[in-house]
């Protein structure tokens, strides 16, 4: 084997085989003599891996245990395995070890061939495994998601929020964490130009953008102390809105309101939109003007000022003047 990578390859997945491996049988395997072994053998301790050798007639080489896990070779069975148990690990939300499982699966999950990859989800979707009560999160999307995170990668996804109404999001991911059995993915709302937590069961079909960026500062240590309250953006500034839009409040929620009691039915045609907002007031001018229904704003100074400021943009766009 002239392929010099190829061979340490092979050479390292048969040193992972927990046995003692004579110099000349790993020649014969390899199809290499015996200095050519010693001098790949050195080559992997140059790249950390703890090979130890041992003389006499029932010496060889074994690989032994480091101060630092070096890369693996798995086989197909191999990973598979890991990442069935990874996946199944993750929708347990296990204390301690949930996160850990995702960020592993997501690694593997990446480097793993399409048939391979197919194998994996048809498995677990024939396993069943014991669940607690509630709504759990798809291994698939903790892996996409955490991989986007890793990547400093925008990601598309569809959400539901609590009543079930269905919103677009363009989302900086920051972090994943868990919360009383549940996951939530927290970061930057691009749209809506705002910190952001989303139920991760609630999420679907995330698409990596393939857009990079560079991490805001999040307001809060990481994210898990961000979903427990613990942040430093709670005197962001604020502002109240009250707003009749002519239109039945199922063509509104999850446009402009995604939180539960921010649009009310008036009547079959018409809803209303009341609450604390900590998005910025031109986002929400947009997104009301983007309707195309009839508003009245009953109270708020700000929201106000921003449609009246699109509406001289637009009255200038028109008139030129």
């Amino acid at each position: 084997m002239s392929d010099t990578p190829a061979r340490l390859l092979q050479l390292l997945s048969l040193l992972q085989t927990p046995r003692e491996w004579p110099g000349s049988e790993l020649a014969e395997k390899l199809g290499v003599s015996d200095r050519t072994v010693r001098r790949d053998i050195d080559r992997l301790r140059e790249l950390g891996y703890p090979v130890e050798a041992t003389l006499g007639v029932t010496g060889g080489y074994r690989l032994t245990a480091g101060a630092a896990m070096p890369p693996l070779v798995l086989d197909d069975e191999e990973a598979i395995a890991i990442a069935v148990g990874l996946r199944a690990a993750a929708g347990q939300a296990v204390a301690g070890i949930e996160e850990a499982s995702v960020r592993a699966l997501a690694k593997l999950e990446q480097v793993l061939p399409a048939k391979l990859r197919r194998r994996v989800r048809v498995i677990g979707a024939a396993t069943a495994t014991f669940s607690p009560a509630g709504p759990t999160a798809d291994p698939e999307v903790l892996a996409t998601v955490a991989a986007t995170i890793t990547n400093h990668e925008r990601v598309r996804f569809a959400y539901r929020d609590a009543k079930g109404a269905e919103s677009r999001r363009n989302i900086e991911p920051i972090g994943l964490a868990t919360n009383q059995r549940r996951w939530y993915l927290v970061g930057f709302d691009l749209d809506r130009q705002a910190w952001r937590s989303f139920r991760v069961d609630r999420v679907e079909s995330p698409q990596p953008t393939g857009a990079r960026f560079t991490p805001r500062e999040l307001p809060a240590a990481d994210a898990a102390a961000y979903i427990a309250g613990d942040r430093t953006d709670w005197g962001t500034r604020t502002y109240r809105v009250d707003v009749i839009i002519h239109a039945p409040s199922y063509r509104v929620a999850g446009r402009v309101g995604d939180q539960p009691g921010e649009i009310t039915a008036i009547d079959t045609e018409t809803c209303r939109m009341t609450g604390e907002r900590d998005d910025a007031p031109e986002w929400l001018a947009a997104q009301l003007i983007s309707l195309g229904f009839e508003l009245e704003v009953r109270d708020s100074p700000e929201l106000t000022a921003e449609l009246r400021a699109a509406g001289d943009r637009i009255t200038r766009a028109l008139t030129g003047k």
